[in-house]
């Protein structure tokens, strides 16, 4: 009796192991240790720690190569396209003026979307602007804006340029103004250097190379201050009325328009292919974001530093405001009126001149006094 109790013992502790050692074999093959099965926590470049879920490898190691792919380095950006469209520039080896952030001033008066200039399609014309620019100077004309520029880009061609900043291209731009300050001021060479030169209305430079250089690559005018524009110059014309437009027209074509408000000019030398004419969306841009409203809109001078500014990726300005003498002239003629120019009645030469200064502060452009 004693024998049989015993051995039922024994098989009950027999059955009792098996059963334990069984089930750690089923645990084993059914659970990943704890290393494995948790989330590793990693850092990341930003300082952060993200969680990376691991899964166990497949049983299957053989894979299909064509069916691979790798996956993505934790040193890749998220959005490249993102970071490449903020991070756009010129090839200028200091800052450029397109470059993203910087002046709280100069960025709440920059607009890069603006189309400094007509093309013969996709103008998308703001009608407040238009409306406005349209009251500037009537000229008794019937015909609609785009009536006129049909019939002008018969004429000229339709622009090809394109604005925008590259990064394998630094597009240096003197902006050349006609204040008696640039005689005896020697920057001729200087101006020389620069990859575009900007001149305005009756500007000459025989005889005064030595201070204001011999190169032009745009010449700025309206109807009543046109000269003949040299072979290879841009001629960009600012309209400050539908018949300005007619008038460029016809001064390329037949001849027939010889008054605006004034006889001008019935005929002009230019390269028709190089014809540049200013959006007057951006006249209104800039009398708003810029002059704020002094003077009826901007000048020439104004019009063309801020039209520098969205076609050059750096801008040096050269012969604005009074001379030494505090007296206000052109440099190629003799001062007879000394404060003939700084009050024309349209124009606010005082706030346009802080507005310039402001932007050499800012260092937005490079100002030669």
């Amino acid at each position: 009796m004693l024998l049989r109790r015993k051995m039922c013992v024994a098989v009950i502790i027999a059955a009792i192991l098996f059963l334990m050692f069984a089930s750690q074999s089923i645990h084993r093959r059914n659970f990943l240790p704890l290393s494995l099965a948790l989330p590793i926590s990693r850092a990341t470049p930003t300082g952060r720690e993200t969680l990376v879920e691991t899964t166990p490898p497949p049983a299957d190691l053989t894979l299909d190569p064509s069916r691979t792919t790798s996956p993505p380095s934790i040193d890749e950006p998220e959005d490249e396209e993102e970071k490449s469209e903020d991070s756009l520039s010129c090839g200028c080896t200091e800052s450029c003026i397109s470059d993203p952030g910087g002046s709280e001033w100069f960025s709440q008066r920059y607009d890069p979307k603006q189309q400094p200039v007509l093309r013969d399609t996709d103008n998308n014309f703001d009608h407040d602007a238009l409306r406005w620019w349209l009251g500037l100077q009537r000229s008794g004309n019937d015909q609609t804006l785009e009536d006129v520029m049909s019939e002008m880009f018969k004429v000229i061609s339709s622009p090809t340029v394109d604005f925008r900043p590259l990064p394998s291209r630094c597009r240096s731009c003197a902006v050349v103004g006609n204040s008696g300050k640039l005689r005896q001021s020697g920057n001729g060479n200087l101006i020389d250097t620069h990859e575009s030169v900007i001149r305005m209305n009756k500007a000459v430079t025989r005889g005064f190379e030595k201070d204001v250089g011999n190169r032009t690559t745009h010449h700025f005018l309206y109807p009543e201050s046109a000269v003949d524009v040299g072979h290879g110059v841009r001629l960009v014309l600012l309209p400050f009325k539908l018949r300005d437009l007619e008038w460029l027209t016809s001064a390329l074509s037949t001849g027939q328009v010889k008054m605006t408000y004034m006889r001008v000019k019935d005929r002009i030398e230019a390269d028709k292919d190089k014809v540049l004419v200013v959006n007057p969306v951006f006249f209104k841009y800039v009398n708003d974001r810029w002059t704020e409203h002094h003077g009826r809109y901007p000048s020439t001078g104004m019009l063309a530093i801020i039209f520098a500014l969205h076609i050059c990726d750096q801008v040096s300005v050269f012969g604005y405001g009074a001379d030494q003498q505090g007296n206000w002239h052109h440099y190629w003629e003799e001062n007879r009126y000394a404060g003939a120019f700084r009050k024309t009645g349209v124009h606010s030469a005082d706030f346009e001149t802080q507005v310039i200064h402001q932007l050499a502060k800012e260092g937005k452009i490079s100002l030669h006094l």
